[in-house]
């Protein structure tokens, strides 16, 4: 985004470049990958900054799927003017990226006064490249030359700043580039999130120019410190002032002449402001937005497709979430049931937040699920708990806070026993049972999908299978023979997200639970014989019910007790005996804190679990 405030008018040039990373220059955000899908921030107008307007173009390398994002920052200004002209190029694509934009710019294009269009046509790679994540020495040099295209345009045009971004970065605040103006900085970076350590700014560099790790750089990447500090790099999206003494010598290419670092666009430019001594800036005062993390070299576009649905979904959960741009389509989806019979979605019909955003994560995935609306506790009095057949198992207590079993508790037991006993009527083989307070892990769908496959394959006889839970007990749990990621489950709290068979729901309802109930997440473990307390266990026989894990975990809860968003509406109830209508919140339960053994992702598949090294 070249920036001029002269006749308030600015130039945003976007350069898409590259199947592996495309690049952005812009104060627009776009994702490019395999697909048509255009992202942008919800309800967003174009990134704003007084007295600026944005005049726009584009250099696109292919990755259609993952969906464009930036075109929602690429809003059409208010009225027609000269000072705006998008500039638009495209190449080295192997997918619908030059159609995606044309179709971008039909929609578009007449707000503007004209547009430059500069299309490759053929598909090609480049020489010895192993695949469209790979970077060659031909591939930086190529990006670093388009880099230095946008930076002599935006020289030669007079402009004030530019902004680079790059395709996978997500800006979902709209006021970015008026706050990093304000900051008065010559190159300034806005910090962004990731599923992981991740992020782009680095804290420290070598002598030789690679990573180095000091103790600055988590507080900084976890906000612990807020605020704009100096670091000697930063990457993907970040503003250059350049009136700026020192601005004029800042280059991407040719790098400075005693250059001896890594040939890479970003670490030739941090050398370059080293060498004139122009100072570098992130800042993590306020969410700006997210990155999508990159995938390895032998990786291919379906695998940052994978990372760049998890991301929206954490967005999801985290906020702010990011939504389609209107004006490009997206293929249709395709929900499926992924060989279950039924997709259960637990979900209180008075939080609709929760179930839209439950909704919405399964429509990213494109697994199609159907909602049950939860029995409300608080609807619940002593009468019609009667009328149920509901009575407390003789001398349950909570585990923690000693409390007795609370109407949320109840609620959520129905809830659960409603679904079992649709199961055993319709004769489902197997289901799969979500509450509405669900993180899925990353490739959620691919995961499961395998897994039940190798369990039919190894012929498992089973009738439960967590996906997500919390193991109570610090003992290794067994390891199903045959099967990697399938444990035994030992004991275990949560029902947030599980795999059920018919011949585990008729289990389940034999043991007539209503009638002496506790905790859903307790009785569980009682019916696969599980449960420390042998007073709970004596109530019910058989405990014969065949209950597994999966190892890794595929989902986790959204919030734990102690977040900020944490909410439980089981945890947050009143006494199931008490009518006075009177809620209380048992903080003395420690069910919902997060768990010491929360092996939520592993080495294989997708998993996004941080590791020591992610930062980079």
């Amino acid at each position: 985004a070249l920036l001029r405030d002269v006749s308030s008018r600015v130039w945003s040039l976007l350069q898409l470049s590259g199947r592996g990373k495309q690049h952005l220059f812009g104060p627009v955000l776009t994702r490019r990958g395999e697909g048509t899908d255009l992202w942008c921030p919800a309800h967003l107008p174009p990134l704003q900054h007084p007295n600026v307007q944005p005049h726009r173009g584009w250099c696109s390398r292919g990755q259609g799927h993952l969906g464009v994002w930036p075109f929602c920052g690429c809003a059409p200004p208010p009225h027609p003017s000269s000072s705006h002209v998008p500039r638009c190029a495209t190449d080295h694509n192997t997918d619908n990226t030059t159609e995606m934009l044309q179709e971008w710019l039909a929609a578009v294009g007449d707000d503007y006064a004209t547009v430059v269009w500069r299309p490759e046509g053929e598909p090609r790679s480049y020489p010895d490249e192993e695949g469209p994540k790979h970077w060659t020495k031909e591939r930086h040099q190529f990006l670093m030359e388009l880099k230095q295209e946008a930076l002599t345009f935006a020289r030669d045009w007079g402009a004030d700043y530019i902004l680079f971004a790059d395709t996978d970065n997500i800006l979902t605040n709209n006021q970015t580039l008026r706050l990093l103006i304000d900051q008065g900085l010559p190159v300034v970076a806005p910090m962004l999130d990731s599923q992981t350590y991740y992020s782009n700014f680095w804290c420290g560099i070598t002598p030789q120019g690679y990573y180095r790790r000091t103790a600055d750089y988590f507080p900084t990447k976890n906000r612990q410190r807020r605020g704009c500090f100096q670091v000697p790099m930063v990457h993907s999206t970040f503003l250059v002032s350049l009136r700026t003494e020192g601005a004029a010598q800042l280059a991407f290419y040719p790098p400075h002449p005693n250059y001896s670092w890594p040939f890479d666009d970003i670490i030739v430019f941090a050398y370059a402001c080293q060498a004139v001594g122009v100072t570098i800036h992130v800042c993590n005062e306020h969410r700006y937005g997210y990155m999508n993390v990159p995938v390895k070299p032998h990786q291919g576009l379906e695998d940052e497709k994978v990372n760049f649905i998890h991301l929206i979904l954490e967005a999801l959960v985290d906020g702010p979430p990011m939504w389609a741009s209107a004006h490009v389509s997206r293929p249709p989806k395709r929900p499926s049931k992924m060989g279950f019979d039924e997709v259960f979605v637990i979900s209180l019909a008075r939080r609709p937040d929760r179930r839209e955003r439950m909704l919405s994560s399964l429509w990213e995935m494109e697994v199609s699920g159907r909602v049950v609306d939860a029995v409300d506790g608080r609807t619940l009095n002593s009468s019609l708990m009667r009328s149920l057949g509901v009575d407390l198992l003789p001398g349950y207590q909570d585990p923690y806070s000693g409390r007795t079993l609370t109407k949320g508790e109840v609620g959520c037991f129905l809830s659960h026993y409603s679904i079992w006993e649709e199961v055993v009527a319709r004769r489902l083989a197997r289901i799969l049972v979500f509450e509405d307070d669900v993180r899925f892990e990353s490739n959620f769908r691919g995961r499961l999908e395998r897994l039940m496959e190798e369990v039919e394959a190894e012929k498992l006889p089973w009738d439960l299978i967590y996906l997500g839970r919390k193991q109570v007990n610090p003992e290794e749990e067994a390891a199903v023979e045959g099967l990697p990621h399938l444990v035994v489950a030992g004991y275990s709290y949560w029902t947030l997200a599980y795999v059920l068979s018919l011949a585990g729901a008729r289990k389940l309802l034999a043991s007539q639970p209503l009638h002496r109930m506790l905790p859903v997440d307790e009785f569980l473990p009682i019916m696969f014989d599980q449960h420390p307390n042998e007073q709970y266990k004596a109530h019910f026989w058989p405990r014969d019910l065949r209950a597994f894990s999966a190892r890794p975990l595929l989902a986790a809860p959204t919030h734990y007790a102690g977040d900020a968003e944490w909410l439980s509406d089981t945890e947050t109830s009143s006494p199931w005996d008490d009518d006075s209508g009177r809620i209380i919140s048992w903080s003395g339960s420690h069910k919902t804190l997060r768990g010491p053994r929360l092996d939520l992702a592993g080495s294989s598949g997708h998993s996004l679990h941080p590791h020591p090294r992610d930062e980079l």
